[in-house]
């Protein structure tokens, strides 16, 4: 095979709109790899309730994209007449891009190896066959790589991604560690089936009153709360020490203000951890610095820092305290991404300006420290 100029491992939402700015770059000569069997295959496993927390509106004519939109061109509340999408409804949005565009995709192929080989990079497969590339854009999201914490019987817990639907947990007052968006939306769902949970945090996140939503949570998820608030315990400063399985009951165990505090269940407690991230895979992650923090060190470029050609888009992109975490925040890094491998393979830059003047291409990140005044 010959050597393509870009592989982009993943075809999630950061997967699908960085092939969309290399083809508006003209670089024909890359190719997506999704393990799966299809586009958006992360988003098809969100439970059917789960719905995105930032509003999608047909608003692209007037200069502001939908925020959930991977491309200049495209809505995903014009295509899905659907203001919050559920997960499985949004893999149908990044498909109808992938066949619109007609973007290099192969599906059903696993990356099982990434060699660093002089100026250029090969990629050993599932299919036993090695792809040669000049550049590699690690796409590959989080949400199939859930966090556990470490705190002893953390295996007696279901992470939320691993819950497809809410009516299976059974206890009427269940357990939720966690109080960020995903703890939320669980205990929503739970409420809302007559259910009265607890919701254990080591901080009252519900209480934030920052205005970065990577910190606080969302409008959307705030006015959900309010709407069974009366049915979820909010119990914030506590610590979980551990989770034991007693018979037909689970032992949450906690310290909350330098007390020992302990919770009982009938159902396994819900884990809302967040997620790891495919960057700590031993497949990728030596190939990165790391923070002390535990997020991957990157070059202006969103490039790492110890693999030069190594770039990564999606939800992982940090620098310093600017997350990038939500679809509209690591959006305006692809022309960031795409710019810098341009110029590398002298190819001409100036279709990225429309990706400047729609606010997709952010290469000055002073602004984003900026808070909200009310």
């Amino acid at each position: 095979m010959k050597t393509l100029d870009v592989v982009i491992i993943g075809a999630g939402a950061a997967g699908i709109g960085m092939a969309k700015v290399l083809k508006d770059l003209g670089i024909e000569r890359y190719l997506v790899l999704e393990r799966h069997e299809r586009v958006g295959a992360s988003f098809e496993r969100w439970s059917d309730g789960m719905r995105f927390i930032t509003p999608s509106f047909p608003s692209n004519s007037f200069g502001a994209i939908d925020l959930n939109s991977v491309t200049i061109q495209t809505s995903p509340a014009f295509s899905l007449k659907n203001e919050h999408p559920t997960g499985k409804e949004y893999a149908k949005y990044l498909q109808a891009i992938s066949n619109l565009y007609e973007l290099h995709i192969e599906t059903n192929i696993e990356v099982k190896r990434i060699r660093s080989v002089s100026d250029s990079f090969v990629i050993e497969t599932s299919r036993e066959i090695e792809i040669p590339t000049r550049f590699v854009i690690w796409a590959g999201g989080e949400f199939q790589f859930p966090r556990f914490p470490s705190f002893d019987g953390a295996e007696h817990c279901k992470h939320n991604s691993q819950i497809s639907d809410w009516a299976e947990i059974e206890d009427d007052n269940p357990i939720i560690i966690g109080g960020y968006e995903s703890g939320i939306d669980a205990a929503y769902h739970l409420a809302r089936l007559g259910k009265k949970p607890r919701v254990l945090d080591t901080k009252p996140t519900w209480e934030s009153k920052d205005s970065d939503p990577s910190i606080s949570l969302s409008p959307y998820t705030l006015e959900r709360l309010r709407s069974v608030r009366e049915s979820v315990d909010l119990i914030g400063d506590v610590k979980v020490l551990s989770v034991e399985k007693q018979n037909d009951r689970f032992i949450v165990y906690g310290e909350q203000a330098s007390e020992k505090v302990k919770f009982e269940s009938t159902s396994q407690p819900v884990l809302a951890t967040g997620f790891r991230g495919s960057l700590k895979q031993d497949l990728i992650r030596n190939l990165f610095d790391w923070h002390e923090e535990g997020y991957a060190l990157l070059t202006e470029h969103d490039e790492s820092t110890k693999t030069e050609g190594l770039f990564l888009s999606g939800p992982m992109v940090r620098h310093e305290d600017v997350i990038f975490c939500f679809i509209y925040k690591f959006r305006q890094r692809f022309a960031v991404i795409g710019n810098a491998i341009a110029e590398r393979l002298n190819v001409d830059t100036s279709p990225l300006e429309d990706y400047r003047r729609r606010g997709m291409f952010l290469d000055d990140l002073t602004c984003c420290r900026e808070q909200c005044a009310c």
